[in-house]
C-alpha cells in the first residue's frame, strides 16, 4: 500500500517538474481544468487537479472527478503503473480486471497525452540510420 501511496505522490512531482522545464508540456496543460483521482477498490488514493497550468494533488478522493483510475488492490496498481511498458501493461490491467477506468474517456486520452511527456526521449543511434 505504501509502495501505492508513494508511487502516485511522486507521480504528482514528476508532472510539475516536467510542465516547469518543458513549454510543450506548459502549453499542453496551460488551458486545461481537470480532476481525476486514481484509487484502489478499497478506496485508497490520490487525486489530481489540473487548473491554469499546474497540477496539484491531495490525498484521498474527490468529490466529483471526470474520469477515475481504479484498481483492484495497490500491489497491482503499483504492478500496472510502474511497468516498462506502461501501455501495454495499462491494456492488460484492463483487459484482466485489474484496473477498470470510469467517467470521461476522452479526459482519459487526454490524461495518456500528458503521461506521454514523461516518457524518456527516443535515442536513435548513427547505425540505425542507414538504409541497410
Amino acid at each position: 500500500m505504501l509502495k501505492f501511496k508513494f508511487l502516485l505522490w511522486a507521480f504528482a512531482q514528476m508532472l510539475r517538474r516536467k510542465i516547469r522545464s518543458d513549454a510543450s508540456a506548459a502549453r499542453y496543460v496551460a488551458s486545461k481544468s481537470l480532476v481525476f483521482q486514481i484509487r484502489t477498490v478499497s478506496g485508497a488514493g490520490r487525486y489530481f487537479v489540473i487548473k491554469d497550468g499546474t497540477v496539484r494533488s491531495s490525498s484521498g478522493l474527490a468529490a466529483t472527478p471526470r474520469f477515475t483510475l481504479t484498481f483492484t488492490s495497490a500491489a497491482k496498481g503499483f504492478e500496472i503503473l510502474s511497468a516498462k511498458d506502461a501501455q501495454a501493461a495499462f491494456l492488460r490491467g484492463v483487459g484482466s480486471k485489474d484496473l477498470t477506468i470510469s467517467g470521461d474517456f476522452r479526459e482519459v486520452l487526454w490524461f495518456q497525452g500528458l503521461t506521454a511527456f514523461l516518457q524518456p526521449p527516443k535515442v536513435v543511434l548513427p547505425y540505425d540510420r542507414t538504409v541497410f
